[in-house]
């Protein structure tokens, strides 16, 4: 019943004193009873259409370039969702797929390439295709304020330069070869790292002159590293796919994890680390 009738009703008691007090008091329980009832409905069709609750530990597996942008992440989710807990396993994204692939138990895997991600499911261990959220680019770091003048990719072949690649089976390491041969370039490390993470230390430890690795990683080291850009990593960008594992412990969660990375506000904390959106 409308507020506009049950205000009717309200006036015609005022007004009809004497014989109408039964009317008026039907109305009036009318008009509480239909409230009632539209408040139980209202709360029904909330109850229905809310999102399963989630808890527990939720168990990332992540390629260590998404080690700062996916901490960050990790506790706006434990906030999201009290009494849960999210444990991150940050590596080389070949090393994490032979891990899942091997059985260790983990809800989400994030990769940083789809050649890596392909090892997880052609082995059958996804829940359902997995789905790009980022793309990353490379760049070359160098000592703080690049005392050796580094302004292109060709000036890391020269003499006298101790320079860090990531490991061929990397994704930043495949990457880093498709730049060096969009240039025509050949380059001989000092060492070859098995991931992002570990190169770039090498170049902070000043152990190194240099390394080639992505756009994220030079910004989240901060003045530790001077970042330069160069042409050639325009062909070598990595494109980073998300996915359920088939033998999630905690699918609930993990689904969960999955769709606040790909939120708007998911979004702008990978976009604000230097991530490019697909």
């Amino acid at each position: 019943m409308t507020r506009s009738v049950c205000r009717t009703r309200r006036i015609r008691r005022s007004l009809r004193v004497s014989g109408a007090g039964a009317a008026a008091l039907l109305a009036l329980s009318a008009c509480s009873s239909s409230s009632g009832s539209d408040a139980d409905s209202d709360s029904a069709g909330s109850s229905s259409s809310s999102s399963p609750e989630v808890s527990g530990q939720v168990t990332v597996f992540a390629a260590a370039s998404l080690k700062e942008s996916f901490t960050t992440l990790g506790e706006q989710f434990e906030k999201q969702h009290p009494g849960t807990e999210v444990t991150f396993n940050f590596a080389g994204s070949d090393t994490l797929a032979a891990s899942v692939t091997g059985g260790a138990p983990a809800d989400v895997f994030a990769s940083a390439s789809p050649g890596t991600m392909a090892t997880v499911t052609d082995a059958g261990a996804t829940d359902g295709a997995p789905s790009t959220f980022v793309r990353n680019q490379l760049e070359i770091a160098t000592l703080p304020g690049n005392p050796d003048k580094i302004t292109s990719l060709r000036d890391l072949t020269g003499s006298g330069l101790k320079v860090v690649l990531c490991d061929k089976s990397v994704p930043c390491g495949g990457a880093a070869q498709k730049a060096l041969e969009a240039g025509g370039l050949r380059l001989t490390p000092v060492s070859y790292e098995q991931d992002v993470k570990a190169a770039l230390t090498k170049v902070e430890l000043k152990e190194a002159d240099a390394a080639v690795v992505y756009k994220t990683d030079v910004k989240a080291a901060g003045g530790k590293v001077t970042g330069v850009d160069f042409p050639e990593s325009a062909k070598a960008v990595n494109d980073y796919p998300i996915t359920l594992l088939k033998e999630a412990p905690n699918a609930e969660a993990g689904k969960a994890f999955i769709e606040l990375v790909k939120s708007a506000e998911g979004q702008r904390v990978l976009t604000a680390a230097g991530f490019r959106t697909p």
